[in-house]
């Protein structure tokens, strides 16, 4: 059932993209499936996001994030910056990137990015729900397709995190 369940959750229609923080000289980034517009005026965006991440700490004392749109096909990427922790490694070497007006990075090989700051907070479940106003932003590459959260199947080992069935 927990098979039948998470399939029926990846029917969602999500973006894949690399969420990038930082806080002083520290910098990080890490994978994110769960974001959302959630209004248009002002422009704000939804990030679902596990406080015991790495870089969740770096977000709540900046205040700020970036939020990168990865390539269909840049599963590497997504690998990448997903299953490895910043606590471990600097995620960032050898990744070609530049500092928005926030600080946290911007990834060139992105098809877009939005520079993002904090407005609100609060808890749902296992994870916050991080309300941000988009301040800036831009699309950097209008003939790519972004890459959907089906695409990475189970790469993420999410599959068993779902329950067994629904209550």
């Amino acid at each position: 059932m927990q098979q039948e369940v998470a399939a029926l959750f990846r029917r969602l229609t999500q973006g894949v993209y690399v969420v990038g923080v930082a806080a002083g000289d520290r910098r990080n980034a890490f994978t994110a499936a769960w974001i959302t517009q959630v209004s248009f005026d002002p422009l704000l965006v939804a990030l679902s996001i596990n406080p015991a991440n790495a870089s969740y700490q770096l977000l709540v004392q900046s205040g700020a994030f970036t939020v990168n749109v990865l390539e269909r096909g840049r599963t590497d990427l997504a690998r990448d910056f997903g299953l490895r922790s910043g606590r471990d490694a600097d995620k960032l070497a050898g990744v070609r990137w530049h500092a928005a007006d926030s600080g946290a990075p911007v990834l060139q090989d992105g098809v877009a990015f939005f520079d993002c700051r904090v407005v609100a907070r609060h808890p749902a479940g296992d994870h916050e729900i991080v309300i941000a106003r988009v301040v800036d932003g831009a699309v950097r590459r209008a003939d790519a397709a972004p890459m959907l959260y089906s695409e990475t199947g189970d790469m993420d080992g999410s599959v068993t995190l779902y329950p067994d069935r629904m209550s």
